[in-house]
């Protein structure tokens, strides 16, 4: 054999020995990052219904939701508000939801081919799970852009939120983004805990079919309330900012805080909180 031909057959030799040495090894780690995909979106589906409950408390009355902005601010437990204590909890928040679409995005279609056989694969199959995984796909791409700007803005403002300011920026332009995002995170957080109940066999039956129908029909009846109620929020704020849309920078402040105080205090006011309100510089 020439020198030429056996330094050739030597390097066949080693391409066709690539990956030879490698055996296949079980690992615990793609089940580890599904359990934190599923603990992150849970965590954060539920903050989304806490947090819808908390913004629709305007349609109680301004008193009462700027109440409950004041309590996240620690108004209640210092005597005066610290809004950077919202900042700290919308971090967190911030973070989850970065961390939650790394996680998910490991799961999504990697090129034109996976995604063509993915809508080949849900169009042959007709299958109800397999379209709102595609649409919870969909408003998750939708919502890591969304939800990071609205986060954002709340991170590095966080002493704008109250009854007159909400207001305000739905008014002053905002109002779509905040549509969209509704639409959006409905769909995607109900869609996520029916898949997560599924998965993880919670409300299981002897009849599995009758099972994932009664989910189903929660899902939808919870995502049509969790709809129909920040819709009429939304609304709320939209008439609160037509209304103020004359004032510059408006901050709602309760009568009985006024300065000087319009009206008395309701008898369940604490006595020590009843000096004028004062922003914490």
């Amino acid at each position: 054999m020439s020198p030429v031909s056996a330094n050739a057959s030597r390097q066949q030799t080693l391409v066709d020995g690539v990956g030879l040495t490698e055996r296949p090894r079980k690992s615990r780690w793609p089940a580890r990052l599904d359990l934190a995909q599923s603990v992150s979106g849970g965590m954060l589906a539920l903050f989304m219904w806490g947090h819808m409950f908390f913004v629709s408390s305007i349609l109680v009355s301004p008193d009462v939701m700027w109440m409950v902005t004041k309590a996240f601010e620690g108004y209640f437990v210092f005597g005066t508000p610290y809004p950077l204590i919202v900042s700290g909890v919308v971090a967190v928040v911030l973070a989850l939801v970065v961390g939650h679409a790394l996680l998910a995005m490991r799961k999504f279609p990697g090129n034109w081919r996976q995604l063509h056989l993915f809508r080949a694969h849900r169009r042959l199959l007709g299958h109800e799970d397999t379209t709102l995984w595609w649409v919870q796909a969909v408003t998750g791409f939708a919502l890591f852009f969304l939800a990071s700007v609205h986060l954002y803005q709340m991170l590095m403002h966080p002493g704008a939120i109250g009854p007159y300011e909400s207001a305000a920026r739905v008014w002053h332009g905002w109002w779509p983004l905040y549509l969209v995002l509704l639409l959006a995170v409905e769909l995607h957080g109900g869609i996520g805990l029916y898949r997560l109940a599924v998965k993880w066999g919670w409300m299981d039956s002897a009849d599995p079919d009758r099972s994932r129908r009664r989910l189903r029909t929660a899902k939808w009846a919870l995502t049509v309330f969790f709809l129909v109620l920040g819709l009429f929020t939304l609304g709320a704020y939209l008439r609160i900012g037509h209304a103020q849309q004359h004032l510059v920078d408006p901050v709602y402040t309760p009568a009985w805080l006024a300065n000087p105080p319009t009206a008395a205090p309701p008898a369940w006011w604490p006595s020590w909180l009843e000096r004028p309100f004062r922003i914490h510089p």
